[in-house]
């Protein structure tokens, strides 16, 4: 089964932001950080062979379940910390068995409340990534069956991947 870009992003488009597909963001230079003001929503572009979208939080579910019809599989979880915009940024990483398209999926929620819901329910393999992320970036993902730290001591309360992060007690 060939995919392509342009084929998954019609097929993603009940689940985008209107004008949802835009010019790759500009390079900020090294060490710096746009204001709060100016710092853009998620970006979300198209090349040759990657589809990075950006999509609320309630959606990721039904995202994922697409990805998966098409033959997408999980490759990894991350969390990125905007502090100065304060919002955290859980971002997905999909391949195709098949073609050499990878999707990201990105969502932002606030800092104040970094939830989302869990994919480890369509992607099994999520499930590991997802305690990952909750464990360093204090993200927490609904629905999770177990976000029991896998690295960290159990009674840890800090999160070392949050840029306000000054070292635990």
């Amino acid at each position: 089964m060939s995919v392509s870009c342009d084929v998954l992003q019609q097929g993603l488009q009940p689940w985008l932001p209107p004008a949802a597909l835009v010019e790759p963001p500009e390079e900020t230079p090294a060490g710096t950080v746009p204001a709060p003001a100016t710092l853009p929503a998620p970006p979300a572009f198209k090349l040759a062979n990657l589809l990075d979208v950006a999509v609320v939080p309630e959606h990721l579910v039904a995202v994922a379940e697409y990805l998966s019809a098409q033959s997408f599989a999980i490759d990894t979880i991350t969390g990125v910390d905007w502090l100065a915009a304060r919002q955290m940024e859980v971002v997905y990483d999909f391949f195709h068995f098949e073609s050499p398209v990878h999707v990201v999926v990105r969502t932002r929620v606030p800092r104040e409340q970094p939830e989302v819901p869990t994919i480890s329910g369509v992607f099994p393999g999520a499930n590991w990534h997802e305690r990952e992320t909750h464990e360093f970036f204090g993200i927490r993902f609904r629905g999770h069956p177990n976000l029991s730290p896998l690295l960290l001591p159990e009674d840890a309360t800090y999160h070392p991947l949050r840029k306000d992060f000054a070292g635990a007690a």
